[in-house]
């Protein structure tokens, strides 16, 4: 059965792939559900400490993921020891990632606007994935003819030559394009010509002696935030329960 699944439903080689990505996925949503609970006063779940010490969750998935991806390193990708090892990288990864935010301000931000950042991240990560079991490589690379992969001088120009728009996007502020623009192609080509995001390095550098530009920039952000922001949040809301507001509870699960 097994064999017929990954024969059939996901390419050659990238079932520890989907099992992984399941397993990141699952353990995302069951934090979110437990911690929520948490805070509310529900359940039979409560924060884990020792000696005082809060021990936040990412302290665990830190662990599983190191075991879990010098697991898959040593077994390859072929057998049940490929599997378990991706079980135990997708749930370490999905208890890592949801802590994202905590980890990137070094303070315990999970409840709050900055703890945002780790659905993002999460949402993000999970998109990728998903664009990799679908067939993307990075770069786009799959698109290419036999006599294209043949021609080594216009595939490694193709290679730079993207690298550059990513490299680019970075700099202007456009993350999300950016590492979007590393697996499908042109997005961030995109990202590469549209003016930068009020506050990158490529507007504090390239808008100096600029006004016209860095007005321009602020505008369209303005607009495009205003557009974009509520439909982010409430969608963050949903998958990462910000929407509860309780006060007094604690902010964290084991």
């Amino acid at each position: 059965m097994g064999h017929w699944f990954s024969r059939n439903i996901v390419e050659p080689g990238k079932l520890p792939l989907l099992i992984a990505l399941t397993s990141f996925v699952v353990t995302f949503v069951a934090t979110r559900i437990v911690t929520r609970m948490i805070r509310a006063g529900k359940g039979p779940f409560g924060n884990v400490s020792s000696g005082g010490l809060h021990i936040h969750h990412v302290v665990p998935g830190v662990v599983l993921t190191v075991a879990g991806g010098f697991g898959a390193v040593a077994c390859g990708r072929y057998g049940a020891a490929a599997v378990v090892f991706a079980v135990v990288f997708g749930i370490g990864a999905g208890l890592v990632l949801d802590e994202f935010a905590l980890i990137l301000h070094l303070d315990d931000v999970y409840w709050s606007d900055q703890g945002r950042k780790s659905v993002e991240v999460v949402v993000l990560t999970a998109a990728l994935v998903v664009l990799v079991l679908g067939g993307f490589s990075p770069l786009g690379v799959d698109d290419l003819t036999a006599d294209e992969r043949q021609n080594r001088g216009a595939f490694i120009l193709s290679l730079a030559v993207n690298f550059l728009f990513v490299l680019v996007a970075l700099m202007k502020g456009k993350f999300r394009m950016a590492v979007i623009g590393t697996l499908v192609p042109f997005v961030a080509f995109f990202g590469a010509v549209r003016l930068a995001r009020p506050g990158s390095w490529w507007s504090r550098k390239a808008y100096t002696r600029r006004p016209k530009a860095r007005a321009r920039s602020r505008l369209r952000t303005y607009r495009h935030d205003r557009r974009w922001d509520k439909v982010r949040r409430k969608g963050q809301d949903l998958i990462g329960g910000f929407q509860e507001r309780v006060p007094g509870r604690g902010s964290d699960s084991s």
